[in-house]
């Protein structure tokens, strides 16, 4: 199984590159979802024996990244009624270019970390490397609070994919921490979505600061 390891990282690549690219925010979200299925397998091809500590972290991981979260974001978004992000601070084909950049960077950099051998061979810390960078340019070029919120997905996935070098020897309450934490960030962040829809007619993050309790 390890030879899918390669492909289903290039597959992930592509999908940080979707989400860079979309302005329909029901697409990104989907891609981020997409991404958090193929992360949630991971674990199984990256390590094969990984005992039930392992294979409860996979299903949450899938059911939390895959179907939850993203559900979870569809609901605000059409609470909102936001569709597209029409103005990014960055435009779509300048985010397309950094993101390839700092994927290429990426490449060079994990080249001169002093890796195992086994661990040297696969794209593993150049897709967490490349995904935490997409992360970023998504928190801070978008402007829709859903947008931002995605990015913080985004970067969380590249954390998660490099913990799986170091899975057989962190704690399982880490990794379930790392969910929660996840999990507790999408969810102020949603109520965060909340308040900006009910004052104001979109969700930009601009507005943060007229907010009032």
């Amino acid at each position: 199984m390890v030879q899918l390891l390669d492909p289903l990282l290039i597959v992930a690549l592509v999908l940080n590159f979707a989400a860079l690219g979309v302005s329909r925010i029901r697409g990104v979200i989907n891609a981020v979802a997409l991404q958090g299925i193929l992360l949630g397998i991971l674990p199984l091809i990256v390590h094969q024996e990984i005992g039930p500590r392992g294979i409860l972290l996979v299903i949450a991981t899938i059911g939390l990244k895959g179907f939850i979260i993203p559900a979870f974001l569809v609901y605000a978004m059409r609470e909102a009624n936001i569709e597209h992000e029409v103005r990014p601070i960055v435009n779509y084909m300048s985010s397309l270019l950094l993101g390839a950049f700092g994927t290429g960077l990426a490449m060079v950099f994990s080249s001169t970390l002093p890796l195992a051998q086994e661990h040297a061979d696969v794209l593993l810390v150049p897709a967490s490397l490349a995904t935490v960078w997409t992360g970023f340019l998504l928190l801070t070029t978008r402007r829709k609070a859903i947008m931002q919120v995605v990015g913080y997905l985004l970067l969380e996935n590249g954390i998660f994919l490099f913990g799986l070098l170091l899975l057989e020897a962190m704690p399982f309450l880490v990794e379930v921490g790392v969910l929660l934490d996840l999990f507790t960030g999408v969810f102020v962040m949603g109520i965060i979505i909340h308040h900006i829809s009910r004052e104001f007619a979109s969700i930009s993050t601009e507005h943060l600061t007229e907010l009032k309790e």
